[in-house]
């Protein structure tokens, strides 16, 4: 192994490492809305949470075992949870003609102030997330020799 292929990989895992920690922000994160401050998430939420949750496991399980898994089994969660994310964020900003549907007044709603975490509203923070484990899993390929 060259000097070149050990910053390589260190760069790799750096990367990897960053998605994992971002991964188990946001379930911690969702968890903690969730079951402790008891807000119920509405249907996009919880269809985000279906592409973010497993990717704690296997960003985790990749980096421990030291294999390239986490791309084949991450990027598709990656991807399918920015595009929701995305719709969701498009709802939430009036950019889509469609109205919050999932977010009615007799359930849960990603509208309300209560729904906001550091100034920003969740629809965008996980469209943020997500955004950043699919860099965090695809940039570091392009460095490889």
């Amino acid at each position: 192994m060259t000097k070149a292929d050990s910053e390589t990989l260190s760069r790799d895992d750096l990367a990897l490492t960053a998605a994992f920690l971002i991964a188990l922000a946001a379930t911690l994160g969702a968890l903690f809305i969730g079951e402790v401050l008891g807000q119920m998430p509405c249907t996009l939420c919880w269809y985000q949470r279906i592409a973010m949750f497993p990717l704690v496991p296997i960003l985790g399980l990749s980096l421990w075992r030291g294999d390239g898994v986490a791309r084949a089994y991450g990027l598709p969660l990656a991807l399918a949870g920015l595009a929701l994310a995305a719709w969701h964020s498009g709802l939430y900003a009036g950019f889509l003609p469609a109205p919050i549907v999932p977010c009615t007044e007799n359930g849960p709603s990603c509208t309300g102030e209560a729904q906001m975490i550091l100034g920003l509203p969740i629809p965008y923070l996980s469209a943020v997330a997500f955004a950043a484990i699919l860099a965090c899993l695809i940039l570091p390929k392009g460095h490889r020799p």
